[in-house]
């Protein structure tokens, strides 16, 4: 019996997009995941090759969108609990996830959100993909949060950045986790303007809990595979196209390793 291969795929904005050369890679060896897990950028990536969009479609999109497509500069919410309403957000993803749920997927897949009035992470992986993956992608103060029930859910980034524990979980015999976030706690020249500071913030917090989860959840994964995104930043999606080019030719790289952890030798 051949084994289950999970994919765990990372927080980190634009960087996010190295998922998709990730996915090219796989693809082109013959490689299709059995079970995907994602958080933020990852949940999006991931929520929408599960849900049938090719690599194809995924760069075409990426490859279109630009910062003004995202934000909502003509209803700004400073007074109330973000930045932007996050509507044209929610316009994308409703435009290229429709109305498909969970149990319709062809790919089993999860993502994780942070309930801000219970102060908890919150699984996501029941009803409305496109309501889950925008919680699981709003960034506290940036965009606002996401009414689910009783909860108002932000970026499930905030308390899980790579989710390989829910991956393995899920029954995936073989989990890889794909972090592009690896090099953000690196010392950085200035921080110019009070949204710079706070995603500051958030890039040290990427890296020191994806070194915790390395530690903690290391029986939870059997490869981490973190590309080089110097120079690339999480939030300029102009740098979305280098991400996909970094994170296709590492994978081509470590080919050789997740070939020999899928092999049943």
């Amino acid at each position: 019996m051949s084994k289950k291969l999970g994919l765990a795929l990372g927080a980190g904005g634009a960087r996010g997009c190295a998922h998709i050369g990730f996915l090219q890679a796989l693809e082109e060896e013959g490689i299709r995941p059995d079970i995907i897990t994602g958080c933020s950028m990852g949940a999006v990536v991931g929520g929408a090759y599960a849900s049938g969009m090719t690599v194809e479609d995924l760069l075409s999109t990426v490859r279109e969108l630009k910062t003004s497509d995202l934000i909502d500069l003509d209803g700004m919410a400073i007074t109330k609990l973000a930045l932007f309403k996050g509507n044209k957000v929610r316009k994308i993803l409703l435009s290229k996830f429709g109305d498909v749920t969970f149990d319709k997927l062809s790919i089993p897949f999860a993502c994780y959100a942070v309930d801000i009035l219970g102060g908890r992470l919150t699984l996501l992986d029941e009803g409305s993909v496109a309501d889950a993956v925008r919680a699981s992608s709003a960034i506290p103060t940036v965009f606002r949060p996401v009414q689910h029930g009783d909860m108002l859910l932000v970026d499930g980034g905030v308390l899980c950045r790579v989710p390989v524990k829910h991956c393995r979980e899920m029954g995936a015999d073989v989990v890889i986790a794909f972090d592009v976030l690896s090099n953000t706690g690196e010392r950085v020249d200035k921080v110019p303007n009070i949204i710079a500071k706070v995603l500051r913030v958030y890039d040290i917090m990427d890296y020191n809990q994806n070194e915790f989860a390395k530690r903690d959840f290391k029986d939870s994964y059997n490869l981490w595979l973190s590309p080089p995104m110097d120079g690339l930043s999480a939030y300029n999606v102009k740098d979305a196209e280098k991400a996909y080019e970094l994170g296709y030719a590492y994978s081509k790289e470590h080919m050789p390793e997740i070939k020999e952890l899928l092999s049943d030798c």
